[in-house]
Order: C-alpha cells, then sequence, then structure tokens
C-alpha cells in the first residue's frame, strides 16, 4: 500500500500519522525534561570532561578544593544527647532545665505535625512511580508521565534533604570518586556513564579515621589483601537519586560510605580486576603452567611420541581454560563481597527513603531551634537588634560551641534556626497551638502548581 493511497483513507491515516508525530513529540520533550531534573543541569559529558583531568594527575588524595566544596552542617549530636549537654552548661537551674524541656516538647509536637503533612504531600507524589507499590497495579505511565514524575519528587526533596542538612556532592567531587581507587577498597568496579541519564549524591557526617568494617566475605582471604591504612575519609550517611537509559529512579542511602566508594552505590556496575592482581594471577598461571608442561608434558613428549605443535596446542588449551575459570571465581568472590558490604551499608530505599528523610530534618529542625533558643538567652540584648546581625552572631557562637564538643566543624545556619525560632514562639504553651507556626514548605506539588498560577493559593503547611 502506498503512503498516498494510506493516507486517502477516510481519517485513519492521517489519525495514525498524527499519532505517531504526537509520540515522537512527547518523547523528544521527555528527554528535553532531563537536564532540569536535579534544578541545576548535570551534564555527563561534563562529568566525563573532569573525570579526563583526574585521570591526569599523579596520584590525588581528594577532590579539589574540597575544603570550599563540601561544608558539613549535620549536627553530630542526637536531640537528646544535646538537651542534655544545653541543660548542664546552660540551665542548670531547675526553673530553667523545666523550661527547656517544656519547649523541646513544644517544638517536637508543631514539627511532627508539620513534617507528617509534607512526608504525606511527597509519598503522594511519589506513589505513580513507587516500584515497591503493595497495592492494585496502575496502568503503566509513559516516558514523559515518569520523567515528570520523577522531576516532581527530585524537586521536592531538595528543601527536605536540605532541611536534614545534608550536602549535595559536587561534579567534581564525582568525578573524583569515579576514577580514583584507594588501596583499601578489594572490590574495584567500571561505571559506564553511556548507561546513565542523571546521578546525584548528598552526604552528611564527614569522618576522617579507620572505617567500621562491614563484611567479612573476602576481605581476610587471598595473597594479596593489603593491611587497612589508618585514616579515611568518609561519611555517616550518604543518599542516592539515579536513572539509568533503560531503568527507572533509584532512590537509596547508605551508611559509612567512603569517599572513593561512591561509584560502589550505583546502580548497572561491573566488577573489574585491578592490574595488580590481573598480573599476580597471570604470573601465578604462568608459573604453574611451566612446572606443569615440565613435569608432565616432557613425558608425554617422550613416550608416546606426540608431535610438539599438538601438545603445545593442548597446552594453551589448558591454560585458556584455566585462567578462564580462576578469573570466574575471582569475579564471582568480588561480586559477593560487593553484594555482602552494599548489603550491610544500605539503610532505607524508596519509599521508606522518604520517611527516613522526614524525620532526620524533623529532628535536625528541633535541634536548630533547642540551640537558638539555648544561645539568644545569654546573648547581650537578646533578639533586638538586625535580623542579620542577631544570626550572624548565632551562627559564629554556636558553631564555636560545637567545634569544642564535638570536635567536628560545623556550618549552622543561623537565619533559618532564628526563622524556625521566631515561627514555634508565639504559640509557646498551647497545645494545641490555636495555628500552626508556619515553617519552611516543601516545592508546590503539579495541583498546588496549577492552582497558584491560576490564582489560588495553596494549602498552608
Amino acid at each position: 500500500m502506498t503512503v498516498a493511497r494510506w493516507l486517502r483513507l477516510p481519517g485513519k491515516g492521517l489519525a495514525m500519522l498524527h499519532m505517531t508525530r504526537g509520540a515522537l513529540g512527547s518523547r523528544e520533550r521527555a528527554w528535553s525534561l532531563v537536564p532540569t531534573l536535579l534544578g541545576t543541569p548535570r551534564a555527563l559529558s561534563s562529568l566525563a570532561e573532569k573525570m579526563g583531568v583526574y585521570r591526569k594527575m599523579w596520584n590525588p588524595t581528594e577532590p579539589r578544593d574540597w575544603a570550599q566544596q563540601y561544608r558539613e552542617r549535620f549536627i553530630p549530636f542526637s536531640k537528646e544527647q544535646l538537651l542534655r549537654l544545653l541543660i548542664q552548661e546552660f540551665h542548670s537551674s531547675p526553673a530553667e532545665k523545666t523550661a527547656l524541656e517544656q519547649f523541646s516538647a513544644h517544638a517536637d509536637f508543631c514539627t511532627v505535625l508539620h513534617y507528617h503533612h509534607l512526608l504525606a504531600r511527597l509519598q503522594a507524589l511519589y506513589d505513580p512511580i513507587n516500584p515497591d507499590r503493595e497495592t492494585l497495579d496502575q496502568p503503566s505511565l509513559t516516558d514523559p508521565q515518569r520523567l515528570s514524575n520523577e522531576q516532581d519528587v527530585l524537586r521536592a526533596l531538595e528543601p527536605l534533604l536540605a532541611q536534614a542538612n545534608f550536602s549535595a556532592l559536587s561534579e567534581d567531587t564525582l568525578a573524583y570518586a569515579l576514577v580514583v581507587h584507594h588501596p583499601q577498597d578489594e572490590v574495584q568496579v567500571t561505571v559506564n556513564l553511556d548507561q546513565y541519564i542523571y546521578m546525584q549524591f548528598w552526604a552528611l557526617g564527614q569522618r576522617v579515621g579507620q572505617m567500621p568494617h562491614m563484611s567479612s566475605v573476602g576481605s581476610k582471604r587471598g595473597f594479596f589483601t593489603k593491611p587497612p591504612p589508618a585514616e579515611r575519609r568518609y561519611f555517616k550517611r550518604v543518599v542516592l537519586a539515579a536513572r539509568t537509559r533503560q531503568g527507572r529512579l533509584v532512590l537509596k542511602s547508605f551508611k559509612d560510605t567512603p569517599l572513593e566508594g561512591l561509584e560502589q552505590l550505583l546502580p548497572e556496575l561491573k566488577v573489574r580486576t585491578p592490574a595488580m592482581q590481573r598480573a599476580m594471577l597471570n604470573l601465578m598461571l604462568l608459573v604453574s603452567g611451566l612446572m606443569f608442561f615440565v613435569n608432565v608434558g616432557m613425558v608425554v613428549l617422550s613416550d608416546l611420541k606426540m608431535a610438539t605443535s599438538l601438545l603445545l596446542l593442548l597446552f594453551a588449551a589448558f591454560m585458556g581454560v584455566r585462567a578462564s575459570k580462576v578469573f570466574g571465581q575471582w569475579r564471582s568472590a568480588q561480586a559477593l563481597e560487593l553484594a555482602h558490604m552494599l548489603y550491610y551499608r544500605s539503610t532505607s530505599n524508596n519509599s521508606e527513603l522518604l520517611s527516613a528523610l522526614a524525620l532526620r530534618a524533623q529532628n535536625e529542625h528541633t535541634k536548630e531551634v533547642l540551640l537558638a533558643r539555648s544561645f539568644l538567652a545569654r546573648r547581650p540584648g537578646g533578639v533586638q537588634g538586625p535580623p542579620e546581625e542577631i544570626s550572624s552572631w548565632l551562627q559564629s557562637e554556636v558553631e564555636s560551641w560545637l567545634l569544642t564538643q564535638s570536635g567536628c566543624e560545623v556550618t549552622f545556619n543561623g537565619s533559618r534556626a532564628l526563622a524556625h525560632l521566631q515561627a514555634l514562639t508565639p504559640s509557646l504553651g498551647l497545645f494545641p497551638p490555636s495555628k500552626l507556626p508556619r515553617l519552611d514548605p516543601l516545592a508546590p506539588g503539579p495541583a498546588e502548581a496549577s492552582q497558584v498560577a491560576s490564582g489560588g493559593r495553596p494549602p498552608a503547611a
């Protein structure tokens, strides 16, 4: 059937042509959404260029300008630990202790309602693309719909991660992690950037020291295991958001992850054998093969009158099979070690990660207002003065105190803590409060964005 005759059919050919063009156009629009999924463009071609820069460096030990790239914002105390420290240092009298405990209970009450509401909105955004949904199956989403939903979820996650005091790892840091392999990492992997649409990491709790040992599958086995170094840079928590071209959005959280081991958390990995280990395995095979050839091959050659060329051919085939088996067993052992390591490091996935982030953001929120209340109570003049001056003083004092108490350099957000404290203070002593303090909301979802565009107002947080 020719094209002209097909188009002459009563409306069918033209309709199918419009459907085809519409499908192609929607697919192109879907891929155009990819650069804006994380708020800031993350072109993997730029990441590949930065990886090339690190490959040319001689033994880099950390990303360039690491002190400026990463700022620790996580308060390294639990809420109970922080409350005890504040009472011991600033609220020693019974009346002050009771007042601080009442304020802490009030902050918990207000923030738990707020973050429960934010979590419900975030779960509603994530539900259509949740791979672990236990309810009845819904109609499958098209590529534009799935990419649009992933965009909404990632945008809504950004303020929650910021309140949870996670720091986004830069593209330069990711390039360093994909190129540099630490001697302590017995398992090494390769990542093909062409398989990914985007990848983003957030981290908190930077530590420098000997990492806790997670797996015992193959770490003490083998002849070439090196003793672990005394100190290493790692993070207490890492959040990953990545999508492969043939997959879907992956949300995962891990603990005790080294900086050079971030690539081990990505999906679609291939275990690789390091050059030194390949050389040692090949040397072992060569030595054992020569010994076998000298002790057995020469006897066969002299007794059975076998041609030298045939004997060498059989020997080469035997060595090839033996090498393939040895390297296969080695890769299987490394893959098992990687699986066990990720099993011990993984903390939450997909929808469960959203709940864990909401809880962590609530805890960090409460810790910040406790610090703000305690330090502002001892400031000359209290909260009188320009807000910028108050927040700057609060940030400086809290950072110095946290450094003294924990030994960790923490960047404290004084303006955010002051705003949260001011939002909670008017309703102090009211259970429940007459009006829930308005805290920082998440980015509006699609339905709320349409309401704002049409002149309406989204529901208050």
